[in-house]
Order: structure tokens, then sequence, then C-alpha cells
């Protein structure tokens, strides 16, 4: 009442067998208006409005308000109302609150003389001020960790005065620029100041803080700028017998236009009976620990070792938060394949994360600021259930005035929090709130550079059939974290597959976008169908004349997916690991070239090799199989070692296996891929034309005797319709030779025409009924499944795929016809 300069105030929980609202505790009162006992939850009336939606609602009136109570006749008083939910969320609410707080009052009144709204202000004939509103949702969310902490949540309605746990609460308002604070005699009594004696200034409270303590309190309670809006902070009060005593501050901070911060508003809660002290359990190896980080991630890695010793968790991991997106950056126990697969796309493990909009119920934790606890049965989406089997605990990491990330622990079997579980989470929170605040600052550039390095490569890798793939980049375990590592994995045209890996010099922001540019390069030349020892050659020329000081080593692999061919080239890389179904790993003996921007004019010597089924292909960096007390030579030999000891089947489980246990100072890449075979072999024709004014014509009968041969010919005017087109551009538009390839895989049919041009056709947007031409790629799109033109050498590719009928008997081998 006090909080809201109230008349009547009340506290309601929900009876979740009968879906009713009961009224637990009431003080004070009202002429002409009473609440009622009880209150259907499907109620039209603000309090089961306010807990079906978990929303504060509030209703400043100066006429009788339009809603009944139940059992209540029309009211001809004006009354202001607010009503607060109350959490946490219990299980099988359904997104609801577990009750509410109602306070209420006539506008005018003399109680309504409170420390933001004065007797004949528009506040007070209004309702309930904004610092008002403030203050008592503050002293809501304080009152629910209370609850939480004393009482946690089962299921039903506990026995009405024993479900809340009257803890002593105090509020304050702080004019932050004055230092001038409005304290309630509860928060003087708990910070052992006689009320008579106080004068009103903040210094005054701080001096009973504990010196330990004091950073992190002021924090919160200085004059200069705080970190967040909404603060949570643990921290310890001398007694007057000479104890210390825990109290647990829940404070908003309100800024002018300017985002300077101008008042405070607070609620400290009282933890002795609910938070045994901590000291002895390992407070100052915390403090110790995040004293000597120097970065975000220093911080979550000391946080992260501390919340599992000490809530006996399964798994507690740091998620960072970047735009929508969390990144999971500090697991422990360090086995990312335990996680849901929601976090693990395309199944590589070294960057765990998940977009916000999959996780709704982490989103709301992170949006409240305050810790949440999931207990075990909760109905929660699938990027948490699995790790919520025996409960879940998200503690959010506020700092600079955003939310940064959000730590989990989680258990596998039914776990309640003991009160000093629950200090531990707060404490933690707070300790690293205040580290990461300190932090920040020198780890923007760290952070900064880190979503450069991870935005140059690829964020998934591209499924084919014949083959599987995984990678995995690992950051340097020392210094910057920021390399010019890097891989790649793309599709080329006939069923082919390219591999690179490679190694830009150095370590920093110049080396990765080197590496972004090399790599660039490398794709690019790629597509243009060249072989691997060309692309190597253009992308040395292409680095060499950067006019750059640093150099880059590349290994480049093109795997035919139909009959199991590799060509391998490599640039002062190391050279590739093979490991043959029944066979012992081996290292791909090839010569090499330099590395490329050393000789420009160097050249790649191309190596071949037969990849039978089942066949795996290691191509690593250096930083995994080489360091100071590790030679190359004998990196390489453990590697293949490895290899042999695990199973090919399985190349997610391959992945985490390699690079576990590496002796690892630099940053390091691993990319596997695993050679299946394609089941369906595809079957080829091709046909070069001369440039004949009857070419067309003999493109299409050379269609047409292949169609038949494969047993495709119900489909014959469509593809012949689309070769029509197809070769009559390429004659018209381009000079040169013009080549027309068929391809049947299954009921699939793909016609491709190569020409010398490498301009890409333009599908007109608009033809007038006098246009004499520009319809032909019009008729292909709406003949073809798909279609697309690509580069290939100094020409370009269009290709047309056309669902058939899929042929009763096997096609014969692939041929090749040319007209005499």
């Amino acid at each position: 009442m006090d909080v809201a300069g109230a008349g009547l105030a009340a506290v309601y929980l929900v009876d979740a067998e009968a879906e009713e609202l009961r009224i637990v505790h009431t003080a004070g009162g009202l002429g002409g208006f009473a609440l009622p006992e009880i209150l259907p939850l499907s109620a039209d009336s603000p309090l089961a409005a306010a807990v079906r939606s978990d929303r504060p609602v509030w209703r400043d009136t100066a006429a009788p308000p339009s809603y009944r109570e139940a059992d209540q006749a029309p009211r001809t008083t004006p009354v202001a109302l607010g009503v607060v939910p109350l959490g946490p969320l219990p299980p099988g609410t359904g997104g609801r609150a577990m009750g509410c707080l109602v306070v209420a009052k006539h506008p005018g009144d003399a109680l309504a003389e409170s420390r933001d709204a004065h007797p004949g202000s528009p506040d007070a004939l209004a309702g309930f001020g904004p610092d008002q509103r403030l203050l008592l949702e503050t002293y809501a969310e304080q009152l629910s960790s209370v609850m939480e902490i004393g009482a946690p949540w089962t299921a039903g309605l506990a026995t009405p005065k024993q479900a809340v746990p009257w803890a002593r609460l105090g509020t304050f308002t702080l004019d932050r620029p004055s230092g001038r604070i409005d304290a309630d005699p509860t928060l003087l009594e708990l910070a052992g100041i006689a009320p008579e004696t106080f004068d009103g200034c903040v210094e005054s409270l701080v001096a009973r803080v504990l010196l330990d303590d004091l950073p992190l309190f002021m924090t919160v309670m200085g004059r200069g700028r705080t970190t967040a809006d909404v603060r949570d902070v643990m921290f310890r009060v001398r007694r007057p017998s000479g104890g210390a005593r825990w109290m647990h501050l829940r404070c908003r901070v309100l800024t002018d236009g300017t985002g300077t911060p101008v008042r405070t508003l607070g609620v400290a809660a009282d933890l002795a009976d609910h938070a045994p002290d901590v000291e002895a359990t390992g407070l100052e190896e915390l403090s110790h620990g995040l004293a000597e980080t120097v970065t975000v991630r220093g911080v979550a890695e000391t946080a992260v070792r501390c919340l599992r010793r000490r809530l006996s968790a399964d798994r507690v991991a740091f998620a960072g938060l970047r735009g929508d997106r969390l990144t999971v950056s500090v697991l422990e126990p360090p086995n990312p394949v335990e996680w849901p697969r929601t976090w693990r796309p395309d199944d590589r493990t070294e960057w765990l994360d998940a977009p916000l909009s999959e996780l709704p119920s982490l989103a709301a934790a992170l949006r409240s600021g305050r810790t949440v606890v999931w207990p075990a049965g909760s109905a929660l989406e699938q990027g948490l259930e699995d790790m919520a089997r025996g409960g879940l605990a998200a503690v959010p990491l506020l700092a600079e005035g955003r939310t940064l990330g959000v730590f989990l622990a989680g258990w596998n079997e039914p776990h309640r929090l003991t009160a000093t579980e629950w200090a531990w989470l707060s404490v933690t929170a707070s300790r690293c709130a205040e580290a990461v605040a300190r932090t920040a600052a020198a780890d923007t550039e760290r952070e900064r550079l880190h979503t450069l390095q991870k935005s140059l490569l690829p964020r998934e890798l591209p499924k084919v059939s014949g083959a599987a793939t995984t990678a995995r980049y690992l950051p340097a375990a020392d210094g910057p974290g920021l390399g010019g590592d890097w891989y790649d994995v793309f599709s080329l045209s006939d069923d082919h597959l390219a591999l690179v890996v490679g190694d830009v010099q150095g370590h920093s922001a110049e080396a990765a976008a080197v590496m972004g540019r090399v790599s660039t390069a490398v794709r690019a030349y790629a597509a243009e169908g060249h072989p691997p020892d060309v692309v190597l050659a253009r992308a040395n020329r292409l680095l060499s004349g950067m006019r750059t000081d640093l150099f880059a080593t590349c290994c480049y692999v093109s795997l035919d997916l139909e009959d199991g061919n590799a060509w391998f080239a490599r640039a002062g890389h190391p050279p590739p690991l093979v490991c043959r179904r029944d066979a012992a790993p081996e290292t791909l003996d090839d010569p090499g070239g330099p590395p490329l921007g050393v000789v420009p004019d160097a050249d790649f010597p191309l190596t071949t090799a037969d990849l039978g089924p089942g066949t795996v292909v290691a191509l690593v960096t250096n930083g995994l199989v080489e360091s100071v007390r590790l030679p190359l030579e004998e990196g390489m030999r453990r590697m293949c070692e490895r290899i042999e000891a695990a199973d090919p089947s399985d190349l997610t489980g391959l992945a985490d296996h390699l690079i576990g246990g590496a002796d690892r100072r630099d940053d390091a890449v691993l990319l596997l891929l695993r050679y299946d075979g394609l089941e369906l072999r595809p079957v080829r024709a091709g046909w070069r034309a001369w440039r004949l004014p009857d070419a067309v014509m003999h493109a299409r009968r050379f269609t047409a005797r292949t169609l038949r041969t494969w047993g495709v010919s119900d489909d014959m005017g469509a593809v012949q319709l689309v070769v029509s087109e197809l070769v009559t551009n390429a004659m018209v538009h381009t000079m040169g030779d013009v080549r027309l390839d068929l391809t049947l895989a299954g009921d699939r049919l793909r016609v491709a025409v190569t020409d010398s041009l490498p301009r890409t056709p333009v599908k007109p947007t608009t033809l007038d009924w006098e246009a004499t031409g520009g319809r032909g790629l019009l008729l292909v799109e709406a003949m073809s499944e798909a279609w697309g033109s690509v580069p290939v050498g100094g020409g370009k590719r269009v290709w047309s795929e056309i669902a058939v009928t899929a042929p009763t008997v096997p096609a014969p081998p692939a041929r090749t016809d040319t007209p005499a």
C-alpha cells in the first residue's frame, strides 16, 4: 500500500484445478468497493485478464469503470485499479501467471500522496503515476523471486496464507543527480539504519555495504551511467552485530530524453531466511576468477564452471545473443552432440546456435531480464525440452544497457533448486554483469573480428547424392581468435563436388580480408569449369597482384560423384588424408606447389585418385596437426591413427573425435568427405552442332533418337521444344562451338546447351503483339521444372530440367554423337 499510495492491496493465487483466482491476503479497504474472494479465470475482469495475459493492467479513471467484479454491485465511486501478475509461471498453466498483486485507491485521496503523485496533480487525480507503476511492477517481480526461492510452485494451489512467504521487502526511490534517496522503514531496518537518524543521502546507505560488494552496488546506485535499465544485484550489508546480511536488489533505472539516468526505483529483499551464506562455498573463488578475465568469453567460462559445480547440473552453457540468434560459445561438458538438433544446423558442432523465433520461452526470459527456472515436466519448445528433462534454469546476462546472452543449466533427473542454489544463480548473474561491464569495451574489437571470421565461412554445407560432408572450424585457443583459415564445399556441374581448405598467413583483420577475397576467387574460378590446377594458378596470380605481404596455402579437391574419380591440387598446404574401406589411412603422395602469392607464375601439379564407396577424405589446416611441440609429419600420423580408430559411418561423430584432444594453439579447420557412390547412375548423351542452316533440325533428330533409345519417347514433344529454343538461341546470338548434352536420372531429364558467349540470357519482362522474338525463354520456363544458366570457361551453359516418365528398362550406356 505504501509503494503504490493505495488504500487497498491484495494478493490472489491461481487454483489450477478449479480454474479460479483465490484471494490469499488483503490489507486496507475502500469505502463502497470490495474485491471478490473467488474469481473465475475466464471472467471479464482486469484481475483475470492480467493473469491470463501475464501483463499488468492499469485502470486510471475519473468515472465508474464499465466492468463489474463478481458478486459486487456496480460502483458509484470512481476507483483507480492496478493489477500486476506474479510469476514464475507454474507448469500446466498454459502461459498464464501464478497469481496477481492488486492495489486500488480513490483518485485524489490523501493516500495518493506518494513519491511521484501529490494531491491535486494530474497523476493523483488520474490514478497511479508512472513511477508508482514501475515501482509496483518491480515490487511484484521481487515478490515473485522470493516466492520461487522460498516456496517453489507445485501443482494446484498451496495452502492460503502459506503460499506467499512474507519476506521483508524494502523499497526506495533515488534521485541520481542529487543523491537524495526516499527509503521506506523496512529498507532502513534491513540496512541497519535507524529511521530517525537517516539523513536521506545515498551515501549513508552505501556506507553499510561490504567493501567487496561496493563496486557492484555502485553500478546501480552511483551517479554515473548504469549498464542496464533493469538490474538484479546480490550484495551484503553489515549487521549491527558485525555479521553480514545477504540482500537481493531489483531496480529500474529511469532516464531522460538524452539517455542520462535520473531516477532509480528499487525493491530489496532480505534473503537471510532463504539464502544461506555462500562465502564458504566459493564466493571468493568466483570473484577472483572474474577479476582475472579480460574478455566476455572468459567471464562466461568462469561462470559456467562455477555454476556446474555449485548447481550439480548435468550441463551448463553460455549462449551469446547476436542479432536474432543465440550462439553457444561456452559448453560444459564440451559435448555438443548431446544438444538438441535445433541448435546444430547441418549437424555442425563447432557453432551451436538457434534463432530466438524458435525459442519463445527463452526469448520471454531474456525480455524479463530475470532468472527463470522451468521444473521437470514443463511444456517447452523442441529446442529446450531435451535440455530440461529434469529442469532448466535460464540466467540472462545484462551489460551495457542490453542483453548479451543467457546462462543455461539443465538436469537429466528431476531437480528442485535449494535456497543456496537460488542464491548462486543470483550471485553469478550479478558478478558476471559487473565483470562484463568491465570487459565489454575491450572485447568489442575481438567480437567484431569473430563476427567477420564467421561471416566469411559457409553457414551450411550442400547436401548432395552420393557423398556426405561435415566441417569444423576452431578459433585459436590464445591470441585474438581471428585467423585466415577457411573451408568451402560447393556443387559443380555434371555431378561434380568441390572441396577447398586454405589458410592465410597471420592473425589479423587483414588476414581475414585476404582470406575472404581468395576464397571467393577460388569458388568463382571453379564455377567457370576450370580443373583444380588451373583454379589455383589463377588464384595465385590474383593474390600476387593484390600488393599484400601475406601469402596463403590451399588444397582444392574436385570429385566426380558418378564414378568416384578425384582430382587434387595443393599450394603449400598439408596433403589430404585418404581412408579407403578395409585399408589403413594414408596421406596422398602428391608434389604440390608453393603457397599462393609467392611465385606469380607457379605451377600446381594435378594428382588423381580413385575413391571407392565408403572412402573418407580429410582436409586439414596446420593448426590441427602442427604446433611448436608437434611436427607436421607426427601430427599427420596421429590424425591417421585417430581416423582408423573411429567409425566412418557417423561423419559428425568422426569430426568431433578428430578435433577432440588436439594440441591446438592456432585456429584450425577440419573438412571431412565420405564418398558413398550414386544409387542411381545417370546416363548421358552429347552432340556437337555444326553451324549449318539446318542445325536445329539435326539437334531435334539427335534428341528423338536418344529418347527412344532411353525409353522416354512419351515426353518427346516437350523435350524437343526446349531443345529447339535453346539451340536456336545459341546459334543466333553466339559464335563458335555449340554443344547439346542430355542427362537422364530417374524421372528427370536435363537438357544443357553450351556456347561461347559468357553473357547470361535475360528473360523479357514484356512482349507486345508485334514482337518477332523474345518468346523462347518464356517457352523454356513454361515447359521446365527448373532452368538456369551457369558460366563455363569462356562461355556459359543454359540448362533445363524436365519431368519425364521414368523408363521401365535400364537405359544403355552414355554416348556422344557428332554429325558427319
